[in-house]
């Protein structure tokens, strides 16, 4: 009886690789897939990522079952779309949970996707052969930026109106197309129903494709050229007698039991925000946002979603000339845009920070430092001190970037093992230690300001 059961398996898995190619994927890209084996938790975020993208289109397609995309008022002299979010929230069964999940989840997105970024600064997972999976990954990351910004308008709240208003004006500041711009990108003169409905197919719809299609895109160049490690050793250039490579194990099953850890812990955290603190102290949901979109009515101080604040400050740091915010608008856009050319401005021969000399480490600490002290500054209303403190900052972040092509090449860097090493729980240990007091430091100085 087993046997007819499994002669039942195999034929329909026959059939099916007659038709499609399901066997010869999975072997290629899970189960004949090899990894370094010298993976630690820093490559937890790469999966992560792809599970909060999950938990993100399917309580997104809840959502969008009972939402409304209408910014006029109804019967009750309240935004329909406000409206919507307050019955998801109060009547609809589940809910609120709903809600919170898709509200954080959408932080926890950029904070894995931020996390998964820094790893691959550290171990220099841009360089050489790893170009075009860089450049994928920093388009899915404008991606998710995109995302983010019109999904913040959709529960039409005081914070997502003004938030919205201010950031489509900036387009108005570039020169000859700016006002056409910005009135093409709200369909209208100010923040309206019509951005609402624009907004709200392209948060669904259009920017999503996109997504999906550009991590497609990164995962098989990804898997064309192999995982870096660590070491920044290419494990493809030594294999054993039947090509496989001598440091690499399969990605099935050892790293996918591996990533459960990573997932179990997230989860952990993720639903510990999701039941005690679904507004993370105000960050993730703001108090203006619980008020309806008024545009006769400004807040005291605008400000983006926290994922959004270093390039914020970058844009109010830069002083206007002539009258015109173009210069703020460019280096804000700069600043994303520097990130993508980092293969090309990185001169050094190694690869992973562990074997880096001490010039590209002391900039690696400072360009930390600017990043965290950014973003807490511009969520904080602009004073004289803070101004100026973000400017400072700002020449940090773009010196880190503009002058990696000279000091990465003065450097004296370590020599760099032909084989993979395990990291000793020393190591692992001072590493977290040395980047724990790197960014409570950040936060402390920032908050102090």
């Amino acid at each position: 009886m087993a046997n007819q059961t499994n002669n039942e398996k195999k034929s329909l898995l026959g059939w099916v690789d007659a038709r499609f190619p399901l066997s010869s994927m999975m072997k290629e890209h899970v189960t004949e897939y090899y990894a370094p084996k010298n993976f630690n938790f820093w490559y937890f975020f790469g999966s992560l990522a792809m599970l909060v993208l999950v938990i993100q289109i399917v309580s997104g397609i809840f959502l969008t079952m009972n939402y409304k995309p209408d910014g006029n008022l109804n019967s009750y002299h309240l935004p329909a779309a406000f409206t919507a979010v307050e019955y998801i929230m109060r009547d609809v069964s589940g809910g609120w949970i709903i809600r919170y999940m898709h509200s954080t989840g959408a932080s926890m997105f950029f904070i894995v996707v931020y996390l998964h970024m820094f790893r691959g600064l550290i171990y220099g997972s841009f360089k050489k052969p790893r170009e075009l999976v860089w450049v994928f990954g920093s388009l899915i990351f404008l991606a998710l930026m995109a995302e983010a910004f019109m999904g913040y308008l959709l529960p039409w709240g005081q914070m997502s109106f003004w938030g919205a208003q201010v950031i489509i004006n900036l387009f108005s500041a570039i020169p000859v197309i700016g006002p056409d711009l910005s009135t093409w990108i709200r369909g209208d003169f100010n923040v309206s129903d019509v951005t609402l409905n624009r907004f709200f197919a392209l948060h669904v719809i259009a920017v999503p494709l996109v997504l999906v299609g550009l991590i497609a895109a990164h995962l098989i160049a990804l898997h064309e050229v192999g995982s870096n490690n660590p070491d920044g050793v290419e494990i493809k250039k030594l294999k054993d007698e039947n090509g496989i490579p001598l440091d690499g194990i399969p990605f099935h099953p050892y790293y996918t039991v591996k990533d459960i850890l990573g997932v179990v812990v997230f989860l952990i955290v993720f639903c510990a925000i999701l039941f005690f603190a679904p507004e993370g102290g105000g960050y993730f949901l703001e108090a203006p946002n619980f008020d309806p979109a008024n545009p006769l009515k400004t807040p005291p101080h605008i400000a983006p979603v926290w994922y959004f604040t270093p390039f914020y400050a970058i844009l109010r740091a830069i002083p206007s000339f002539f009258g015109t915010q173009v210069w703020g608008v460019i280096g804000m856009g700069a600043a994303v845009v520097l990130i993508a050319l980092l293969p090309w401005l990185d001169r050094s021969p190694v690869k992973s920070v562990r074997y880096r000399g001490p010039i590209f480490k002391v900039m690696l600490v400072l360009f930390i430092i600017s990043f965290i002290g950014l973003g807490i500054l511009g969520a904080m209303v602009a004073t004289d001190t803070r101004t100026l403190v973000a400017r400072i900052l700002s020449f940090i972040y773009f010196v880190f970037f503009l002058g990696m092509p000279f000091y990465t090449k003065l450097d004296k860097n370590r020599p760099v093992p032909e084989r993979v090493t395990m990291s000793t729980g020393k190591q692992k240990l001072m590493f977290f230690v040395y980047v724990a007091i790197t960014v409570v430091g950040a936060y402390l100085f920032a908050s102090n300001i």
